[in-house]
């Protein structure tokens, strides 16, 4: 073999082992899942119709529950996530409700039951949104867990109790260090 060929042979296979262990390593570490990034680059709107900045998210484990005011079980559950939210939010975890309702009654329940995680308006695009995350029957109320790597780690359909997305919390965490 010529020198020209072994160099260009060694050439190729450098950079092959090189694509294959970025690969590996992408794979490992999660590439974001297609539903959760369309999700992502969705126009929020918060309660009070400003653009809502997402950088706030990024580098946090996610908890994003759908929710309705006319949702009796969103209802039942929304004190326990403001709990759970405030447990969890030194530890990189972020919630984010998104509310399938009217903005006004989104904005008369907020009054009622005042929660400090970030509410967005979500409108018919909840409903879409939460489909493409998982959740084929369009009911609420419906959680989603995310990572950090953007993969949907936990979803649920129904009232989500405050063990269970403690243990969801718990995993995301350990398996993020």
């Amino acid at each position: 073999m010529k020198k020209t060929s072994w160099i260009s042979f060694f050439t190729v296979a450098a950079i092959s082992v090189i694509l294959g262990a970025s690969a590996y390593l992408l794979l490992q570490r999660g590439a974001p899942d297609p539903a959760v990034r369309s999700f992502l680059a969705a126009e929020w709107r918060t309660i009070d119709g400003q653009l809502f900045d997402k950088n706030k998210l990024k580098g946090n484990v996610l908890v994003i529950n759908f929710w309705a005011s006319w949702c009796p079980p969103c209802v039942e559950e929304m004190p326990e996530l403001a709990h759970i939210e405030k447990l969890y939010a030194a530890k990189n975890v972020q919630f984010v409700g998104i509310g399938v309702d009217s903005p006004s009654n989104i904005r008369e329940f907020l009054k009622k039951t005042p929660i400090d995680y970030p509410i967005i308006l979500g409108g018919l695009n909840g409903s879409e949104w939460a489909k493409n995350l998982g959740n084929t029957a369009s009911g609420l109320p419906f959680t989603v867990l995310i990572d950090k790597n953007g993969q949907v780690k936990h979803k649920k359909l129904g009232k989500i109790t405050e063990d269970e997305l403690k243990s969801w919390l718990d995993s995301a965490i350990l398996s993020s260090k």
